[in-house]
């Protein structure tokens, strides 16, 4: 538990809850909600996952070489520290056992009902309710409704001419085929972002021949992630207060990148010679370089960490085209100026549908009011979780909630304490729902968007912006800034909606 948590716990004693939670995502988000809440005195919850295991990412993303560029000992949740990783960024494997051992731990995994894809959420406003439909038709119903979806769940897919037309293997790198061999193959990897950098030093070697399409380069910090000295090990396990120090001290240096990204033309020219330096150490082929060289402003999109991804491209039997793709055919891909690249697979590395956030789920909240209608103009949310008009609705990971230098379990930890204390609020009020303030969320939503003026997040095009430019995924300041804003929930930014007058419901499942 967080000292934050528990010595709200100490000044506010936990209340006999009575409230039905349904948490939609069985990844970090909601896991960090049911041990917060538990731990709080609710404990009715009912935690809905699409796919068969816990995870979210961490159990979809399994190609060659999948791990977090986070420190394990920051990408952790606070009250749980493991003093035995083997390395200092994590493997996915690693990740997923140990977000496997948490939920077991605090006896989370009960909770969990795997391959339930959600498909609708209704709010009702006469019995103050949700309603939530699966795609197999089962229906469950819950006073609170936690979507801990988070950005990076579902895989997009560029739309290029003729790609039905291909007679060769095709997947996302989310979706990785591991029946498939790659060995002696020809391959293209359409996409240079997170996953591709860490999966094609892993398959270089592994292919006859592979093509890398790359429509923008990247900056690259460097990152050899070597498994720890038993030394090492020793220390962190044995020695106290090493793990604490150094989970401070990558704090510290987390807030520091985020300090260049909001700086580009001070401290942000200090990072970008950094990595300007690291790059041409790696990229000794001046024509290799100018391919791989991006054109925009350091930190205006995602810093890799990656000291293999440059160097593979260097191999003989690999090749990064910067042209556009024009079109795909039977036999390949065919770029601009008509030159064809024969291949026997096509990788999709290019990305998630970001600015999606819980849709094609239907989300329905008063007044019969359409979430998906509502972002018609990009989404909004106060601190990211709270939305006018959706009562009892708390998002996970959502609108301006990215963080770009930071451990997104830090902030998916704030945000489960601050949920407690709604719901905490909702029943010491006897009321029937909370709801924030319309003229709050603008106001807090004005005044986030203004913040990114200046910053390198606005030089350029990324997964950050929606389709109007303006930027909906991350968050526009500091860790620290998001916990002072979330650590203690303002009752007064709220309304609360009287109770109906109905009996206590028992089970929440028809």
């Amino acid at each position: 538990m967080s000292d934050m948590s528990a010595t709200a716990e100490r000044q506010n004693p936990p209340p006999q809850s009575g409230l039905e939670v349904l948490i939609v995502g069985a990844g970090f988000g909601g896991i960090a909600a049911a041990i917060e809440l538990r731990r709080h005195g609710i404990s009715d919850i009912k935690i809905l996952e699409r796919a068969p295991d816990l995870g979210g990412t961490w159990f979809y993303n399994s190609y060659p070489g999948a791990a977090c560029d986070v420190p394990s000992h920051l990408y952790s949740f606070s009250f749980a520290q493991r003093l035995d990783w083997s390395r200092l960024c994590s493997v996915r494997s690693e990740i997923h056992d140990y977000l496997r051992d948490v939920a077991r731990g605090q006896q989370i995994d009960r909770l969990i009902h795997t391959s339930n894809t959600v498909t609708s959420c209704s709010w009702d406003d006469a019995s103050c309710r949700w309603t939530l439909t699966t795609e197999a038709g089962t229906v469950y119903e819950g006073d609170v409704l936690i979507l801990a979806t988070g950005q990076l769940h579902q895989p997009s897919q560029p739309r290029i001419e003729g790609a039905a037309s291909f007679a060769g293997h095709t997947f996302h790198s989310a979706e990785w085929d591991h029946e498939y061999s790659l060995a002696g193959k020809r391959v293209a990897v359409v996409g240079t972002g997170a996953s591709a950098v860490q999966f094609i030093p892993e398959i270089a070697a592994e292919v006859e021949r592979l093509t890398v399409f790359q429509r923008t380069g990247n900056w690259f910090l460097p990152r050899k992630n070597r498994q720890y000295p038993a030394a090492v090990k020793a220390a962190i396990r044995l020695i106290p207060g090493v793990q604490a120090f150094r989970r401070k001290f990558m704090f510290q240096y987390c807030e520091a990148i985020t300090v260049a990204i909001r700086h580009p033309r001070t401290v942000g020219r200090l990072v970008h010679a950094r990595s300007s330096a690291f790059m041409r150490m790696q990229l000794k082929d001046p024509q290799l370089r100018r391919k791989a060289w991006p054109d925009y402003t350091f930190g205006c999109k995602r810093v890799l960490f990656s000291s293999a991804f440059l160097p593979a491209l260097a191999r003989e039997n690999v090749e990064l085209v910067s042209a556009p793709i024009e079109r795909m055919t039977e036999d390949g891909i065919i770029t601009a100026g008509g030159v064809r690249h024969e291949l026997d697979c096509v990788i999709w590395a290019t990305g998630f549908k970001t600015n999606d956030f819980m849709f094609p789920m239907e989300i329905t909240g008063s007044d019969g009011r359409e979430l998906r209608e509502y972002w018609s103009a990009g989404a909004h949310a106060h601190l990211g979780m709270t939305i006018p008009g959706f009562p009892n609705l708390f998002v996970m990971y959502g609108p301006n909630t990215n963080t770009s230098g930071g451990s997104i379990i830090f902030y998916l930890e704030m945000q489960a304490a601050y949920i407690r204390q709604a719901l905490h609020a909702l029943r010491a009020r006897r009321a029937g729902a909370i709801d924030v303030r319309p003229e709050v969320e603008a106001a807090s939503d004005r005044a986030l968007q203004a913040r990114f003026a200046g910053t390198a997040w606005t030089q350029c095009d990324s997964w950050y912006r929606d389709e109007d430019g303006r930027i909906v995924a991350n968050w526009p300041g500091y860790m620290r800034e998001y916990r002072e804003r979330t650590e203690h929930l303002v009752p007064s930014e709220y309304r609360f909606m009287p109770a109906p007058d109905r009996a206590p419901v028992i089970g929440s499942q028809r």
